[in-house]
């Protein structure tokens, strides 16, 4: 199975793709994220970002893709701007028919770390270990990106994907 995870943002948008193989390991296959400049119009980041994700799913095609649920904190000007990204984000996995999870933060830190509490560097030391990798996934926000992806793959057991 190949899993594309996806960290939404405005300016940023992370993205990891993970392949199970046959024993059960993971591999980080590609990760990166969008970026869009500060100060472009609302509507053409998100073009870009539709356009940039659904380029990502045509090189790639993923078997399956996970997208982070928002977490409104204290700024919801913010929240808003990512839910437009999340929306577009979701809107290219829907018309690519991927199958879609959707995953709220703590619970990708439990998948990940089995503490739902747990900081980015415990995360991003997780997704290092977890993929084999010599050094963490850089920028923050693929690393977020993969994290993803592993616990969309961890968890297809509990979804009857497997």
């Amino acid at each position: 199975m190949l899993a594309l995870g996806i960290d939404p943002g405005t300016a940023t948008v992370g993205y990891g793709l993970v392949r199970e193989l046959q024993d059960g390991s993971l591999q980080a296959v590609h990760y990166g994220v969008i970026r869009t400049p500060a100060h472009t119009p609302m509507p053409e980041r998100l073009a870009t970002i539709y356009d940039e994700m659904t380029a990502i799913i045509a090189t790639y095609k993923p078997d399956t893709a996970a997208i982070e649920e928002l977490f409104f904190g204290k700024n919801v000007t913010t929240g808003i701007t990512v839910a437009q990204s999340r929306g577009v984000l979701l809107l290219a996995l829907q018309k690519s028919k991927l199958p879609i999870g959707e995953y709220k933060p703590n619970m990708i830190k439990q998948s990940m770390t089995g503490y739902g509490g747990a900081d980015k560097t415990q995360m991003q030391e997780m997704v290092r270990v977890l993929l084999g990798m010599e050094s963490i996934p850089k920028p923050d926000d693929a690393a977020d990106g993969l994290a993803i992806a592993i616990t969309h793959i961890q968890l297809a057991p509990y979804r009857g994907d497997l």
